[in-house]
């Protein structure tokens, strides 16, 4: 039979149609983007440093790092010290030389080049804190509001973990030892997992499951804000005060009327155990700001989003990018730099809290996505 060359032409066209849709069906779903096969990558070395910090541990201290992942040990973190709250997992002061520098290993691929300055830096003004009594007079950033000396500022205060000196978990012990690892479920390439470090002034809570992660909630904070370090200052959240107090100074008159919130705000509002909980966007669109403004005001969100492997954080911003026109930027306190104030960064996907407690030298912040707190977007178990 002969055909005409345009039914000739449909007939080819629809046979290539059927063997393409023939190779899909073989081969399953399109290829994963670029993107997608960095952030898998990035994942499988991760699981890679956690399967070899196992592999030094002995059978009672594998059993010390695992928890199920649907566990309560998911939502188990505080920025309270040891002995106002108590932690389980891998404590940092058990383990051997080795075994510590295994925990830094993983931290180091786990998170990104500043994310890990910003854990060692809090961790070692913890080390500043035991060094210099625990906290006690101002410059250890001792508690607010005339609090009695010795007792730490962040123990028994509401909405932030349980506890006081001398509580459940013992006396209150400051320091680098005092850091704990957790896996909560099984580290894997595929399946859900959390790897789960913190201590006094620091949670770190990485949902990961394949090519996708999540950072939130993390918690973290610093006490003291600025120390000494072999003639070296260090300023742990230095970036994210000095950002957010050039962003507020940026602002012409109009607009920090609008940011700038009608009453006072003086501490975390969504802080640990406040799961679930919203709080009513206020203060400036991030649309009402110029470009120039904008790009400081994402630049400040870098500071949290930034913690976690670079690999994750840049579609993380890009999300966070997406919701320009509903991201709020809201101020309570001074606008001079180097007062005690607190901001809030706010929008679809994000909450990012910073609040001094009583002063510039002891300050706490949250980093949270309302959308996937734990990863409820993708980790199931």
């Amino acid at each position: 039979m002969h055909l005409s060359p345009r039914i000739a032409s449909i007939a080819c066209a629809a046979v290539f149609v059927a063997l393409v849709a023939t190779l899909v069906g073989q081969r399953g779903a399109a290829p994963p983007s670029a993107s997608s096969v960095v952030q898998t990558d990035a994942t499988k070395r991760i699981v890679a440093s956690a399967q070899a910090l196992l592999a030094t541990l002995d059978a009672a201290g594998r059993a010390k790092v695992q928890f199920p992942f649907d566990g309560p040990q998911k939502t188990k973190w505080s920025n309270l010290p040891s002995g106002a709250y108590q932690r389980e997992g891998l404590r940092m002061g058990d383990l051997t030389a080795g075994q510590r520098e295994a925990v830094m290993a993983l931290l180091s691929v786990a998170l990104s080049r500043d994310g890990l300055r910003k854990v060692t830096e809090i961790m070692r003004g913890d080390e500043v804190l035991r060094e210099t009594g625990g906290g006690r007079g101002p410059r250890a950033g001792g508690p607010p509001g005339g609090g009695r000396a010795g007792t730490p500022a962040d123990a028994g205060r509401g909405g932030r973990g349980a506890g006081r000196p001398g509580g459940p978990g013992g006396p209150v012990v400051f320091g680098q030892d005092e850091y704990y690892l957790a896996f909560v479920g099984t580290p894997s390439v595929t399946t859900p997992w959390m790897l789960q470090f913190g201590g006094h002034h620091l949670a770190i809570n990485l949902t990961l499951a394949g090519s996708q992660a999540t950072m939130a909630p993390s918690l973290p904070a610093a006490q003291p804000a600025t120390y000494t370090v072999e003639g070296r200052t260090v300023r742990p959240l230095g970036n994210e005060n000095d950002k957010a107090f050039a962003l507020i100074n940026a602002l012409d008159s109009a607009q920090r009327g609008q940011a700038i919130l009608s009453y006072r705000v003086a501490d975390l509002v969504l802080g640990p155990g406040q799961e679930g909980r919203t709080i009513q966007p206020e203060g400036i669109r991030a649309s009402a700001l110029s470009a120039a403004q904008q790009t400081m005001l994402w630049d400040v969100v870098r500071e949290w989003t930034g913690i976690m492997s670079d690999a994750f954080a840049e579609p993380r911003m890009a999300e966070i990018r997406a919701n320009l026109r509903d991201t709020y930027f809201a101020w309570s306190g001074p606008i001079t730099s180097g007062s005690a104030a607190y901001f809030r960064i706010q929008g679809p996907t994000l909450v990012i809290e910073y609040a001094p407690q009583g002063g510039v030298d002891h300050i706490h912040t949250i980093y949270r996505d309302p959308t996937n707190d734990y990863g409820a977007k993708f980790a199931r178990p």
